[in-house]
């Protein structure tokens, strides 16, 4: 199996239309053709379903359509890194990050880090703990950056300066809306937003036992989103401070919790990986700033 047969197929399936992919590909459509039932014939499967005006993907299409995906970043990647290895001015970095206010500290590093190298190009994904810690497995990271204490049998690791804090955040005229802080009593009753991560580890920890007391009315892998709901009536988010645009033209206000809450954050890598130099320095720069008392 080619790589260059799986972009064919890639193609296929991003533009649902032989003759689309075809012109995307500058490639003649019985050329197309052929190939993927070559790779039908090879894998044994059947990964099309050829309608009119429309090609669909079988279960086994789109199987192998999140494994090409993966196997054409990290030969993308790869390529990149090989490319990247005698370039002094840059090269390409990949970094899967969690939400989070400090990501700030980060995006002020990579500021800094364009100007020492402005052939720099950083590539930025969003997700939970498991979806970045995937990538990270993977290969197709440099770095990650999640809201939980890493494995460390698994993964060396940078804490953040400092800590987010957990609140709830609710439209102005809710009632919880006039506490300075929200205790757990507050909570009961109450629909609430969560991430699914979120409320399995920190906020379970913050009930102390008494997580069964409260009740989560839908999760979120986006603050933003929960905000929306939010903001309808439709229950409360527990999410980390500045996350949300809480300000009083927004119609929403955070109070934090009682007792305190708190997220450290961490920059993670593989142990034992081998670095870009171009990566080998951006984690340099960071223990460098990072660890400054």
């Amino acid at each position: 199996m080619e790589l260059r047969t799986l972009r064919y197929f890639l193609a296929i399936a991003r533009e649902e239309n032989m003759t689309r992919a075809a012109e995307s590909l500058h490639v003649t459509q019985p050329a197309l053709s052929k190939q993927m039932k070559s790779l039908e014939h090879e894998l044994g499967k059947k990964l099309f379903i050829r309608h009119s005006f429309n090609i669909q993907l079988t279960e086994e299409g789109i199987l192998l359509r999140k494994r090409a995906e993966d196997l054409i970043r990290m030969a993308d990647k790869i390529s990149q890194e090989f490319l990247s290895l005698d370039d002094i001015t840059g090269g390409e970095l990949y970094l899967g990050l969690a939400e989070s206010y400090q990501i700030r500290y980060l995006a002020r590093e990579i500021r800094k880090f364009k100007e020492s190298y402005p052939s720099l190009h950083y590539h930025i994904t969003s997700g939970d703990t498991e979806q970045v810690t995937e990538k990270l497995d993977k290969g197709l990271l440099d770095f990650a950056v999640l809201a939980e204490e890493p494995d460390p049998a698994k993964y060396n690791c940078i804490c953040f300066p400092e800590s987010d804090t957990w609140g709830l955040v609710m439209p102005l005229d809710h009632p919880l809306a006039k506490k300075k802080a929200i205790h757990l009593d507050d909570l009961t009753g109450v629909p609430l937003f969560c991430s699914e991560q979120g409320w399995t580890t920190e906020i379970t920890r913050w009930a102390n036992g008494r997580i069964d007391e409260l009740h989560l009315e839908g999760s979120f892998r986006l603050s933003y989103n929960g905000s929306i709901f939010a903001r309808e009536g439709l229950g409360c988010l527990l999410t980390y401070q500045y996350l949300i645009n809480t300000s009083p033209e927004n119609g929403l206000v955070f109070r934090p919790l009682a007792p305190k809450l708190e997220a450290h954050m961490y920059l993670i890598w593989k142990k034992y990986q081998i670095f870009t130099p171009i990566a080998d320095r951006f984690l340099q720069e960071i223990r460098r700033s990072f660890q400054t008392p």
